[in-house]
């Protein structure tokens, strides 16, 4: 059986820290705050590809 690695965190470990996240926000809130992460990535990437197109064209910040 292979253990699911992700960024040195076994199973068990995500697991825990998984179930301590509900213990302290509660089932209630943890939607609300996947949607505001999801909305910060989007935003984090949309910024990146602004960036990588400015550079394509020739503009700098200078």
């Amino acid at each position: 059986m292979s253990n699911l690695v992700l960024f040195g965190i076994g199973m068990q470990e995500v697991l825990i820290i998984a179930l301590i996240v509900l213990l302290l926000f509660g089932g209630k809130k943890i939607p609300e705050l996947m949607n505001g992460l999801g909305k910060g990535v989007k935003s984090f990437k949309d910024g990146m590809k602004d960036i990588e197109g400015e550079d394509k064209n020739g503009k700098t910040d200078e």
